[in-house]
């Protein structure tokens, strides 16, 4: 932390499952996710810094909005970070004005009360399971919204949408819905370089090295996508019918402000041999 950089005391992270961290540890030994990461980064620049997870899986911008923003704004913080839309972008009924209209409105409460807020774009998950490309004219509208509604409150935006890297295999989690370890990663260091965190930079747009065996294609992509599907597309739909969600009966994994310690361990670089 610089001399002329205000200290941060509190980070609050408002969000879903992408914030609450699946796909980055598990249940049983504990979710890690990149607002974790960016905490720890982050408490490196600011001793004593104190950080809650709002976030809860499953949730609506909506939900996030009528859920977390009270909670968050009794908090106090000096930083927060808000992200959610992804749930509604896979619903049958998506209306982006309506789901930016909940984001602008956590937006301007936040920097109403002085509070640095932060938000992150979405890729486009056509990218990532040939299935989702029905969806790439959502998230190319819910993204314009976002940056809109942003510039209007002077949010920080991390634009992860357009670098290629983002959508690569490698980056996601088997379920192909969530970040994984590698790919939370990415996203604390973009938030970290929109912040303009000391030491940050743009090292996480940059490609992995070249795999060691081919990603596949043809009748063993197609059998893939398959596998996919009935593993984790069929719960997905079949909690959807039945108007359950994954986040039933969940709350915050971290609702209270608690210390951070520095992070003392970063992921290692992926090989060619990831």
């Amino acid at each position: 932390m610089t001399s002329s950089e205000p200290r941060l005391q509190r980070y609050v992270a408002l969000g879903d499952s992408q914030t609450e961290g699946l796909g980055d540890g598990d249940d049983a030994t504990g979710l890690r996710g990149w607002a974790d990461r960016l905490a720890e980064d982050l408490a490196g620049h600011h001793p004593g810094l104190t950080y809650a997870n709002l976030a809860v899986r499953g949730r609506l911008a909506g939900q996030v909005r009528a859920e977390q923003l009270a909670p968050a704004l009794a908090l106090r913080p000096d930083l927060a970070t808000v992200v959610a839309g992804m749930n509604d972008l896979m619903r049958p009924r998506f209306d982006a004005d309506e789901v930016a209209g909940h984001l602008e409105a956590m937006f301007a409460a936040l920097t109403d009360r002085g509070v640095r807020v932060a938000t992150v774009t979405f890729p486009d998950p056509g990218y990532i399971t040939a299935l989702a490309r029905p969806l790439g004219s959502r998230v190319t509208a819910l993204n314009e919204r976002i940056r809109a509604a942003a510039g209007r409150h002077r949010v920080v935006v991390a634009d992860t949408h357009g670098y290629p890297v983002v959508t690569d295999p490698r980056l996601w989690s088997p379920d192909r819905l969530h970040d994984g370890p590698i790919g939370h990663q990415r996203i604390a260091e973009a938030v970290a370089q929109a912040l303009g965190l000391p030491g940050s930079g743009d090292a996480w747009t940059r490609p992995l090295p070249p795999p060691a065996t081919p990603f596949p294609t043809g009748v063993r992509a197609a059998a893939g996508e398959l596998r996919w599907a009935g593993a984790f597309l069929g719960p997905w739909l079949g909690r959807r019918l039945l108007g359950r969600s994954s986040g039933t009966g969940r709350t915050a994994k971290r609702p209270a402000l608690l210390p951070v310690l520095p992070a003392v361990r970063t992921l290692p670089a992926p090989t060619a041999s990831d």
